[in-house]
Formats: C-alpha cells, sequence, structure tokens
C-alpha cells in the first residue's frame, strides 16, 4: 500500500449496515487466514510508515458486510488503522451466511436449537475475528502492542466476547450488543454475561436511546460493575425516527459519538 512498508425476529434480523451513499469503495483489500478459510477485510491506513495504533471493526449480522471508508477516513485521521474483516459467509468471505443456518435451525428444530446454534455460530465467529486480529497485528506499519476492538449488533456481540480473551488488545468498545437476540436467547445472556465478568480489556458499552433493546448494554454494564472490571456505559439520544435508525447509529451516528469513542479509546491505547 502507498505510503507504508511492505506489506428481528429470532430469524429476521434488521442489522443492514451497508456502505453510507456516497462513498467510494475502498481498495485496500486483504486477505488473512481462519482455519483452512480465506477470508477477506478492507484496510484503512493513515499516511505515513507508522506504526500506529489499530482497531479491528466486527460488522454485524448482515450478509453484505461493509467496507466503511467514512468510518475509516475518520479513524485514519487520527492516527488510527481501522481494519474490518469480513468473517465467514459474509461480504467478500466464503462460506455459510449466518443467518441462513439460523432460520434452517429455527424451522427444523425450533426456538431452543436455534438459541444454542446462536451462541455456536458466535464463538466460531470469534475465532475469525481472532485470526483477523493476529493478521492485523503482523503488518509492519500496526503497532501490534496498541490495539482493540469494536463493533457493532453481531459485531458487538463478537466484541464482547473477544474482551474476555487474552488476545492482547487494550479496550473494547461494543455497539448494541444483541439489541435484537438478547430477550430470545437464554444461552446468548448467560455467555455474554460470562464474558464480562471475565473481562481482560476496559470495555465501552454505546446505544441510541431508540434502539431495539436496551437491556443488553444496561446488563452488561451492570455486571461489570458488579465485579469491578473498568467500563464505561453511554446511552445517546435518539437517532432518527425507527429502531432500525437507532440501531444504525454505530455507523451513520459516528460524528455524534466520535468525541467519547476516541477518548475512551486513547484512554485504554495510549494514543
Amino acid at each position: 500500500m502507498k505510503g507504508h512498508a511492505a506489506a428481528f425476529t429470532a430469524v429476521a434480523l434488521t442489522c443492514v449496515v451497508a456502505p453510507l451513499a456516497g462513498e467510494a469503495q475502498q481498495t485496500d483489500e486483504i486477505t488473512f487466514r481462519s482455519g483452512k478459510r480465506t477470508l477477506h477485510g478492507f484496510i484503512y491506513p493513515p499516511a505515513g510508515d507508522g506504526p500506529f495504533p489499530a482497531v479491528l471493526w466486527n460488522h454485524g449480522s448482515e450478509r453484505r458486510a461493509g467496507y466503511h471508508p467514512t468510518l475509516g477516513a475518520m479513524f485514519a485521521t487520527r492516527g488510527y488503522v481501522l481494519f474490518v474483516p469480513h468473517r465467514r459467509g459474509h461480504g467478500r468471505s466464503p462460506g455459510e451466511y449466518i443467518m441462513d443456518a439460523l432460520r434452517r435451525e429455527m424451522q427444523d428444530r425450533g426456538r431452543d436449537a436455534w438459541s444454542r446454534l446462536l451462541v455456536s455460530l458466535q464463538e466460531d465467529h470469534l475465532e475469525d475475528q481472532i485470526a483477523a486480529l493476529d493478521h492485523l497485528k503482523r503488518l509492519p506499519y500496526v503497532d501490534a502492542k496498541r490495539t482493540a476492538v469494536a463493533g457493532c449488533s453481531f459485531g458487538g456481540i463478537q466484541t464482547v466476547l473477544a474482551a474476555e480473551r487474552e488476545v492482547g488488545i487494550r479496550a473494547a468498545m461494543a455497539f448494541a450488543p444483541a439489541a435484537q437476540t438478547w430477550a430470545q436467547s437464554r444461552e446468548l445472556r448467560g455467555r455474554l454475561l460470562r464474558a464480562a465478568q471475565r473481562a481482560t480489556v476496559p470495555i465501552l458499552l454505546t446505544q441510541a436511546e431508540n434502539d431495539y433493546d436496551l437491556s443488553p448494554t444496561r446488563s452488561l454494564a451492570a455486571e461489570l460493575q458488579r465485579v469491578g472490571k473498568p467500563h464505561k456505559l453511554l446511552i445517546f439520544p435518539s437517532f432518527g425516527q425507527t429502531a432500525q435508525d437507532g440501531h444504525e447509529f454505530c455507523v451513520r451516528g459516528a460524528d455524534i459519538w466520535a468525541s467519547e469513542f476516541f477518548s475512551f479509546l486513547s484512554a485504554s491505547i495510549g494514543q
């Protein structure tokens, strides 16, 4: 790359955060290995050679995982690399799309089986996220000691799960984790609460007030408070007119949350 060293219902989620109108498609596409799969992602480095701190951005449940050049530019101007990996079955990465598997499980075996599969698939996707993080840390212009993860909706779930693991990150910023699945899956609620109990890094939990469900964000913050883990809870005013508008606050409201987000990130990562 130039300027661098070589280099809902239970089965119908509505998290669709495609690129914003007028955004150009990012051309810095990279591939990485997760097990036997070759997965794809898009990366946005600042100008210069680095090394720079970096944030891995976890996309949501959308099949067409976004490239997010506007977010990429926002991070780059602040001196951060942003990496948007596409987990298996999303965007340009091969594999079965997670929502297809969940719909089939609901139809064939019912809600309890769907709930168990939801957690199992999130664990599979966590391995993709960790593989992407490993790849990110090996890039010559990335400061491997100053990395963090963030994400929205299903990506918020992934962010909370990563915070539990000893993977060398310094912070986790979760937007609307499980906002469309928390009430429907006892297994997912238990899994995320356990991850909060075992968190190894500070966690920022963020939502707009008119998102589908604020319970997961508030419950996770309460659990982090109970066990004495560093965290911050931010509920912003309603964004747009609908619950879906509120859910997409993570991408479309970036100009609103940026100041708080980067303040938390800087304090955690040492930028």
